[in-house]
């Protein structure tokens, strides 16, 4: 499904849209409320963990998934990434492919199974947070600092897939971003056992884009926040493209792509979840910011790790 994020999810103040839309956010809790209540809840042979969020998309969530894969490697584990299925987008699991074993199905519940057969001792559920089927071990939410909750409505009035009220779920908060105590005592104020930690996207290879004229375009939840990163590495760009979270780009929008940038002697340059999206007969053309999350006081985030293995 292509979808740009609405504007009017991330302002202050309510919007005319999102009073209109609040009903709607109404019927979606009382959906979540009784799909809770009625939802079997299986425990697993192995240990859980959930890296999930509660506003929708761009919060991090894969890289961090991906940063915990490596750290259960290093404590001598055998972890493996577990996805829901879904026919029209796979660029998270082609990026964790490049990790690790990832293990998909309809029902994540069945993942797990079949990691479980090939002796996965641990497992990384990206996104499922609100996947009641399953009991977590441990249960790690991310916010990105440009977002946060928005406007703190429900989908479709704002962008929480629930209430913050859900943090109660919740072992750790990991936020992409500075520190922020106003927001710290809002998580608190919900779950005052939580571990709060941040994180900082540090680019690997972004020297390579220096002093060159950059095309840059995104097809996530949050581009923006690519964008940004870029201007804050001093990469100077041309132009941002935006497309919609989960984007298959076409042929023609491939092509037109590369022609803008020969039109300008520019390179093209893309977020990692978009490279591996593209056609790998383009992908020649196209070059990709690889990123590694920097975890803030990181041996006691592996210690929330450590508890439960």
């Amino acid at each position: 499904m292509n979808f740009f994020k609405p504007k009017f999810w991330d302002k202050n103040q309510l919007s005319f849209f999102s009073i209109f839309l609040f009903p709607i956010s109404l019927l979606v809790i009382i959906i979540s409320l009784f799909k809770n209540l009625t939802t079997k809840t299986y425990t697993t042979a192995i240990p859980v963990i959930c890296v999930g969020n509660i506003y929708l998309g761009g919060t991090g969530k894969t890289p961090l998934s991906i940063e915990i894969f490596l750290i259960l490697k290093n404590l001598d584990m055998h972890p493996a990434f577990i996805r829901k299925k879904y026919n029209s987008f796979q660029d998270e699991s082609n990026l964790q492919k490049q990790i690790g074993k990832v293990f998909q199905n309809k029902k994540r519940i069945k993942a797990i199974k079949e990691a479980i057969q090939e002796e996965k001792n641990i497992v990384i559920l990206d996104d499922g947070f609100q996947d009641f089927s399953i009991k977590k071990d441990l249960s790690i939410i991310c916010f990105n600092e440009s977002q946060l909750i928005g406007n703190g409505l429900i989908i479709p009035a704002g962008p929480l897939r629930e209430n913050l009220s859900g943090l109660k779920r919740a072992n750790c908060v990991v936020v992409n971003g500075r520190k922020n105590i106003n927001f710290e005592k809002k998580i608190l104020e919900k779950n005052k056992n939580i571990k709060i930690f941040y994180s900082e996207y540090k680019p690997q290879n972004v020297n390579e884009f220096k002093d060159k004229k950059v095309i840059a375009f995104a097809g996530i939840g949050n581009p923006n926040n690519f964008f940004n990163l870029l201007i804050k590495n001093k990469i100077d760009i041309l132009d941002k493209i935006n497309f919609p979270d989960h984007y298959q780009y076409s042929k023609s929008d491939l092509e037109s792509l590369i022609n803008k940038a020969v039109k300008y002697n520019a390179i093209l340059l893309t977020t990692e979840k978009d490279y591996f999206r593209i056609s790998e007969n383009y992908r020649k053309n196209i070059n990709y910011l690889k990123i590694k999350v920097e975890i803030e006081n990181k041996n006691k985030f592996i210690n929330e790790i450590k508890k439960i293995i």
